[in-house]
């Protein structure tokens, strides 16, 4: 296959982080080292050291968190004590993340002084009571239904992408966009080359991205590059070489606004391997939306939450560029946003809604399956009243680790009736819902612990339009180039098994 060019091409910052990471090591070794040092040979503190775990067991297990991240951190104190309690102190604790939490808490009590007014919900609830549901727990959070929004499915991220490029390019007053990852390479170089043309003619360029999503990628002369052209530039979390929680809370977002007019999402980030023009792991699949109308302003809303979060300066005035544009669309859709700073589990619940709905088929795509039990047993439990489930995997994966750990929940998912595909061309990306042709939710969410509980995320939810039956076209065409291995993992060996559990044991850690 033709390629553009190598990874090891492109200048990257992979050095700074490996630095980074090893004085964080040397400070997290020399801290547990003390505590193990003082309990070895002051008995007084050994004590107290057990004393003090036993009472952070109960604390943890009172905790309304999941149960597997709290059965790991039980485990661990229980076996080692003074080493675990340690690191507990260290990475577990949510007060951990107070600091970012008010500030996060502060921003969106401004960005929540701007309401959105749409009748869509009110519409829905007298069309379709059972999906109505589903909208009025997002409603509840902050995300409106939208009725006055059109909606394009994207299976192919080049057609994305060439879309994409062409709503840019007739940008006439602001463009926002918030990405995992960037690459310099040939997909942002296309987009780059639109936005400094669009800086001249006096539009409003910001992009925001992850430092640890674009760490293989770039370096911060990109950054300073991006300045230099006028483009506003800001980079999430950045990477320090500094004892700090937070770090581990990525910015796994995947948004471009334009106008407030026209937006896009999905799961694919602007890095060439996600249009194929590099093939790392076989052919690439991922997918996306484009929404025109009112639902716009939920992504830029969504948009600000994270460019307000990261910077020290004075909130801006949002009605600038809230549009309430509304054009002739078809159904409802709700953009909507998770966080890792509150207690709600935002993209969980809403794919727990659409399992628990489900009368006929749930079809699912994910590039890594590291299910909760709450999440396992939703899914067991529509197969065995009926529903067809099924889940499609990477045949070629980007993490052989994280893919064992994925493989291992296979046996118990099969077991109950659930089809279990993997897609043989290469690596799926794309996080992909459909229930009975009749609901769809398409975004950046996988089906894993990390995108669940521990990253910044954001997705889409439609209903009664076209894009569900594109939804459904991609299903058919994936499940014929994927392989069902389900009968693989009917009977397994006991050895096997084995290992299985212990890597679903550190699964929540992933």
């Amino acid at each position: 296959m033709n390629t553009y060019e190598h990874k090891n091409d492109v200048k990257n910052s992979v050095v700074r982080v490996i630095i980074a990471a090893f004085l964080i090591i040397i400070q997290v070794f020399m801290i547990v080292n003390l505590a193990i040092h003082l309990s070895e040979y002051y008995a007084a503190f050994d004590t107290i050291m057990s004393i003090i775990a036993f009472i952070c067991v109960l604390r943890i297990y009172g905790r309304p968190d999941n149960s597997a991240f709290k059965l790991s951190w039980i485990v661990l104190i229980l076996i080692f004590p003074v080493f675990g309690l340690a690191i507990y102190i260290l990475f577990g604790r949510p007060s951990l993340l107070k600091t970012v939490q008010k500030k996060f808490n502060k921003v969106n009590d401004d960005l929540n002084s701007y309401k959105i007014e749409t009748q869509g919900y009110e519409e829905l609830q007298q069309n379709d009571p059972l999906h109505a549901t589903e909208a009025y727990y997002l409603q509840s959070l902050g995300f409106p239904t939208f009725n006055h929004t059109k909606i394009k499915f994207y299976s192919s991220t080049n057609d994305a992408l060439e879309a994409q490029l062409h709503d840019l390019n007739n940008a006439k007053e602001f463009i926002f966009m918030e990405y995992h990852a960037i690459e310099d390479s040939k997909a942002w170089r296309q987009i780059e080359d639109i936005l400094v043309e669009k800086v001249k003619q006096g539009v409003d360029v910001r992009v925001f991205y992850d430092d640890m999503g674009s760490v293989g990628f770039i370096n911060n002369k990109f950054r300073a590059r991006l300045h230099e052209e006028g483009i506003q530039c800001r980079v999430f979390n950045p990477i320090f070489p500094v004892l700090n929680p937070f770090m581990n809370n990525r910015d796994h977002r995947k948004i471009t606004v334009i106008d407030g007019l026209i937006g896009y999402t999905g799961g694919y980030n602007l890095a060439d391997e996600y249009f194929n023009y590099t093939h790392p792991y076989g052919l690439w699949k991922d997918s996306g939306v484009r929404l025109e109308g009112d639902a716009v302003d939920s992504l830029t809303k969504i948009f600000f939450e994270m460019w307000q979060t990261s910077s020290k300066e004075d909130y801006e005035d949002l009605t600038l560029y809230l549009k309430g544009h509304k054009v002739s669309g078809e159904g409802y859709i709700i953009p909507y946003s998770d966080t890792p700073l509150d207690d709600e589990e935002t993209g969980e619940n809403v794919y727990l809604n659409m399992i628990k709905h489900a009368v006929d088929h749930i079809y699912i795509t994910t590039p890594y399956l590291i299910l909760s039990d709450e999440m396992q047993r939703e899914l067991i439990l529509a197969s065995k009243r009926g529903v067809d489930v099924r889940i499609i995997t990477p045949g070629i994966p980007d993490k052989a680790v994280v893919f064992a750990v994925t493989r291992s929940y296979y046996s118990h998912l099969v077991q109950a009736g659930i089809h279990v595909y993997e897609y043989t061309p290469g690596f799926i990306h794309s996080k992909q819902c459909l229930v009975d042709d009749q609901v769809g939710v398409v975004g950046t969410i996988n089906f894993d612990f990390r995108s669940l509980y521990l990253h910044f995320e954001n997705g889409c939810w439609f209903t009664h339009n076209h894009a569900v039956k594109e939804l459904r076209e991609d299903f058919d065409e994936l499940f014929e180039i994927s392989q069902d291995v389900s009968e693989k993992y009917i009977n397994t060996s006991v050895v096997l098994r084995g290992w299985r559990c212990i890597l679903r044991f550190f699964s929540p850690l992933m």
